[in-house]
């Protein structure tokens, strides 16, 4: 009668172990599967961006670890390494971006075929100034694999790529593609997305100022120093455009003071609308920022912004009803 409990405990015991196993065969079966890769590789960012390309996930120790694959490919060790390597050197302002085109070169002979080496030249070569030669190099990777550039890092790059070499539409389409997958970024690169697409999709026209107005929101909530400043012109200037001049206004009031000439100056806010493909833009924000406090300030910034690009788009009528702001005018401009 006794050995009954003891027969009961070793059936438990057995019945754990094998429960165990089952866990653990489960466990390294679903390792294996493609579609749980893809899964741990979307939610574990590291240096490759929001989502390492396909062939290195698992290198670092995951579970997505197939050792059958790496076995069958004995380079993919250095070729992922050098894809890190390169995507560090893009990190900051450091210089560093010619040294990628070496790497992205080295890792391509490495593994030829792969669309991650075209990715991180393209964007080595916009780093560098080089946004037509980015352009080939992104469209390059996506002829290699169609899901290339679905890293919001990549398709960032791919935006600015398209928005410096005149192709606003696409750039557009890019940036609002971009603008959902950014919660992975760090916050300046969130806020600097969200002004550049802003600012881009604004330049497209009355039809999309809504869509401007909702990402320039956002910029405003994401940013600081004098990004936030230019967030909130351009906030702004987008009502304003709509049509909302008594919520413009409101929106300056609130945040824009005398210094707001030198912070729209400033070099990053200068080059977010470089990289959205609408420098001139920088004398539209200057016009309306200065109209409370300077009057003549906001004259000159609109005629420059006539006399520029901004004279043939679609916000020029706009631009000349503002021109003579806080200035006698016989057409009675307000």
């Amino acid at each position: 009668m006794r050995r009954r409990p003891l027969l009961g405990l070793s059936a438990v015991v057995v019945a754990a172990l094998v429960l165990a196993s089952s866990v653990s065969s489960l466990a390294f079966s679903l390792s294996l599967s493609p579609a749980f890769a893809q899964v741990s590789s979307s939610s574990a960012p590291g240096t490759y961006g929001t989502a390492r390309p396909a062939e290195c996930v698992g290198l670092d120790g995951l579970r997505t670890t197939n050792v059958w694959e790496r076995a069958k490919e004995p380079q993919l060790r250095r070729y992922c390494d050098l894809l890190a390597s390169g995507t560090a050197k893009l990190v900051g302002d450091g210089p560093l971006a010619k040294d990628v085109l070496t790497i992205a070169d080295e890792a391509d002979r490495l593994l030829a075929g792969r669309a991650a080496p075209s990715v991180l030249r393209g964007r080595a070569l916009l780093r560098l100034g080089k946004p037509q030669a980015a352009l080939e190099a992104f469209q390059e990777a996506v002829k290699r694999d169609d899901r290339a550039l679905d890293d919001p890092v990549a398709l960032l790059a791919w935006a600015r790529a398209n928005a410096r070499t005149k192709h606003f539409d696409e750039a557009a389409q890019a940036y609002r593609a971009a603008l959902p997958r950014t919660s992975t970024l760090p916050a300046q690169e969130r806020a600097a997305a969200s002004f550049e697409a802003g600012m881009i999709v604004m330049a497209q026209g009355p039809n999309a100022i809504d869509a401007a107005v909702a990402m320039l929101k956002q910029a405003r909530r994401d940013s600081q120093d004098a990004l936030q400043v230019a967030s909130v012109v351009g906030l702004a200037l987008a009502l304003d455009r709509a049509g909302q001049r008594d919520e413009a206004k409101a929106v300056l009031a609130e945040r824009v003071r005398d210094g707001a000439k030198a912070l729209l100056k400033d070099a990053r806010v200068l080059g977010a609308l470089s990289d959205a493909g609408v420098p001139e833009e920088s004398d539209a924000l200057a016009g309306m920022a200065l109209e409370g406090v300077d009057a003549a300030g906001a004259r000159e910034a609109w005629k420059k912004y006539l006399d520029g690009p901004g004279g043939k788009g679609p916000w020029a009528s706009h631009a000349s009803g503002h021109e003579g702001v806080g200035a006698p005018s016989k057409k009675g401009t307000r």
